[in-house]
């Protein structure tokens, strides 16, 4: 199968990874090819403009039903992804059909990848996309190898304090955000597993359920710092309203309340999540959304 892979996807790559996965998207036509041909899949479409780090295509099983081929380089973690969608097994996510995460291959059920969350009104859209987040803070199973929030903000508060020594614009945030952290990770409320990356538009509309998640980079830790990134949805709209600092300090309030978690608790990890998206914005040229996030992050 010829194509040419999402821009997207392409972006995402050169940002991320130093040889900006060339490797893997010169071989991903034969990887579609090895993961259809067996599974008996007929491809439609390449799904665009699809993830930043997969790439997803529409397809439809022998029998007819529709569902969606997922292919994942190794450092996306599919077999945390499969693990976690397997141990949600469809309740407020997406349905695993089968996976070879080894091959970096999940077959999915087929929502409507052009209707997420975000189409709704703000107001409605944060309502539906936290009531969806709450039905997967589950336990984590019993041995599993998911990393933890504070393995992965520790990777990341290293990038961020080498992006700082060279930024003095945004040092005194990335300070704040850094202790933030310590506060919070001293004395952590509870240990859930945790969809990683969740927002509006990874959430979809279906047929067995209005609205069901995809795309988790699974991680276990306290919910609020899942529920951090939706803070933020929709932050070119905050920042340019003229009561947008007031707006995202009542939507802390309002989504805590909702969910019952600790408004402090979901004000620090919203600060530490902005400031660390906006340094690595930065650091990838990306001058606009970092403009954004760090003003965002000011106002916490």
């Amino acid at each position: 199968m010829a194509f040419e892979p999402p821009q997207r996807l392409v972006r995402a790559l050169g940002e991320t990874r130093r040889d900006g996965g060339a490797e893997w998207l010169q071989e991903l036509p034969e990887r579609v090819r090895r993961a259809a041909g067996p599974r008996e899949l007929a491809v439609e479409r390449v799904q665009a403009p699809g993830g930043r780090s997969s790439l997803v295509l529409l397809v439809r099983r022998a029998d007819g039903t529709p569902a969606v081929l997922k292919l994942a380089p190794p450092w996306a973690r599919p077999e945390h992804e499969r693990v976690a969608l397997a141990h949600w097994g469809g309740a407020s996510s997406v349905r695993l059909l089968e996976a070879d995460a080894e091959e970096g291959v999940l077959l999915l059920e087929r929502l409507h990848p052009e209707v997420s969350v975000r189409s709704l009104p703000e107001a409605k859209a944060l309502l539906e996309a936290a009531g969806t987040l709450r039905r997967l803070w589950v336990e984590p199973p019993a041995g599993h190898t998911f990393e933890t929030v504070a393995a992965r903000t520790g990777r990341q508060a290293g990038a961020m304090r080498e992006g700082a020594a060279t930024d003095a614009e945004a040092a005194p945030l990335v300070g704040a955000a850094l202790a933030v952290r310590e506060e919070l990770l001293a004395s952590p409320p509870e240990e859930r597993l945790l969809h990683g990356t969740f927002r509006q538009s990874k959430v979809l509309a279906g047929e067995r359920m209005p609205w069901l998640a995809v795309g988790p980079d699974p991680v276990v830790g306290e919910c609020t710092f899942d529920l951090a990134r939706l803070v933020r949805d929709r932050v070119e709209d905050l920042i340019a309203a003229p009561s947008g600092a007031a707006s995202t300090r009542r939507r802390v309030k309002r989504l805590a309340e909702s969910l019952d978690l600790d408004e402090e608790r979901l004000r620090g990890w919203t600060l530490f999540r902005a400031v660390e998206s906006g340094v690595r914005a930065r650091r990838v040229g990306r001058l606009q959304d970092a403009d954004l996030l760090l003003e965002f992050a000011s106002w916490l």
